[in-house]
């Protein structure tokens, strides 16, 4: 038994002060009071925070095939130095993770490497549909739908098929939105007045506010068409808010909304500074998008925080906004990044862990996970919210080796991360002892 005693739990809207016992790989009760059980490891947590693991619902670990910039090894180990203890990842490797066949392989691959528990998206094509429904929605996260940015054979753009998705798929259907006709004439129209070589701040031009409204409101149209469970990722835009509703709880709702910290964080003023290094698609879009993410976070529009976490060398970041690469990583300093945008008064931190860890749960549907609760997997992060300190990249975790959040202040600091009731980071070091599990779903 381990008992963590005296920390300050931020759980289910309350913070306050209490002590959690854990057996094997379950929460087995929590205590508010002085009398506490034996155990035969005590950790004395004062003046600590004691989190749920954080779900991240968007990442991008790169294998199999693209493991000269990171694999599901190394970026798990960067997921639990951060506090992240649940991972789903997307289809888009090499191959595509669009038959049956690639989708068991991942899941292969997850159960021998992964010292975080872990879920894969099927992907959809424009052809695929018939092993889609062969999907079992117990057992996996969901269908990944581009239906706008081209990524291989992943571009979905036959309205047909797109609609006998969102009519026929019963499990929920994540989609990355942007118009790819819009794109493409903007970067048509910035090319003829300025030539080829756009910098990087015409990336949030070409991909603008327009290109994500077009696609994400004709997601959003054939989810109320076929009432499907509809969860669109990364928005970016203020446009795109008005597209959700926060009249109701949300395990009661059939279309969400995720927002990433990259979104959250920097704004097209932060091209001039970063440059390559905070393009992403969707881009980073102005400072009033930015203020209407946070204020839907706030307001409950927005559902799920999450990282889009898609590591990249940074040579391949180099060149123009046309050639770099999109992406970065985010998944170990996701956390503290929004603790301290907690600190700066623009989210709560009950607000942070119920965006990062129970909604995600909710969401999906997730067994006994994502809320420190008895009979609950023992998924705990302990946080110290009294550092102050900057990243080394030396304990960069990601095989990418850099972040965009270097230079930064940080003023919470993850000490220790429980995944299933094993210790996996502790003071810096990660346990690759430790192997997740594959996480499981109930049904909508």
């Amino acid at each position: 038994m381990l008992l963590i005693k005296n920390a300050t739990l931020i759980n289910e809207n309350r913070t306050y002060r209490a002590s959690v016992l854990v057996g094997g790989d379950r929460i087995m009760d929590i205590y508010e009071g002085e009398n506490l059980p034996e155990a035969n490891e005590v950790i004395d947590a004062s003046g600590l925070w004691l989190l749920p693991g954080v779900i991240d619902d968007q990442v991008h670990f790169r294998e199999p095939g693209l493991t000269h910039k990171a694999d599901i090894h190394s970026e798990s180990r960067a997921a639990a130095a951060g506090g992240v203890t649940s991972f789903m990842e997307m289809p888009n490797t090499m191959p595509l993770t669009v038959t049956l066949e690639a989708l068991e392989d991942k899941y292969r691959l997850g159960e021998e490497k992964s010292v975080v528990n872990y879920s894969f998206y099927m992907g959809a094509t424009n052809s695929n549909l018939d092993e889609l429904k062969k999907v079992d929605p117990a057992g996996v996260c969901g269908v990944k739908v581009f239906m706008g940015s081209s990524t291989g054979n992943m571009l979905v753009d036959d309205v047909e098929t797109l609609s006998r998705i969102f009519a026929e798929i019963p499990m929920l259907i994540a989609t990355h939105c942007e118009d790819e006709a819009t794109i493409l004439k903007n970067k048509e129209y910035y090319k003829t007045l300025h030539g080829d070589n756009l910098p990087v701040g015409f990336h949030p031009l070409i991909r603008d506010a327009e290109a994500c409204y077009r696609s994400s409101s004709f997601a959003v149209e054939l989810a109320r068409k076929y009432n499907a469970r509809l969860h669109v990722l990364h928005l970016s835009t203020a446009r795109e808010m008005a597209l959700f509703d926060n009249t109701v709880p949300l395990r009661e709702k059939r279309i969400t909304g995720e927002v990433c910290v990259h979104h959250l964080w920097f704004s097209d003023q932060d091209y001039a500074t970063f440059g390559n290094r905070i393009k992403w698609n969707p881009a980073i879009k102005s400072s009033a998008d930015r203020a209407a993410l946070i204020q839907a976070v706030n307001d409950d529009r927005l559902d799920v925080i999450a990282t889009d976490h898609a590591p990249h060398l940074l040579r391949e970041k180099e060149g123009n906004c046309l050639k770099a690469a999109s992406g970065g990583p985010l998944v170990q300093y996701s956390l503290v990044a929004m603790l301290r945008l907690a600190q700066q008064g623009l989210f709560t931190p009950e607000t942070v862990v119920r965006k990062m860890c129970h909604a995600p749960a909710d969401l999906y549907r997730i067994r006994h996970r994502g809320y420190i609760r008895k009979g609950y997997y023992a998924d705990l992060v302990l946080v110290n919210p009294s550092a102050e300190w900057q990243i080394d990249p030396a304990t960069i975790e990601s095989r990418c080796g850099w972040s965009p959040f270097e230079g930064a202040t940080f003023h919470h600091r993850v000490e220790k991360t429980w995944v299933n009731g094993r210790l996996v980071y502790a003071d810096g070091t990660v346990n690759d002892s430790v192997r997740g599990q594959r996480l499981l779903f109930d049904s909508f």
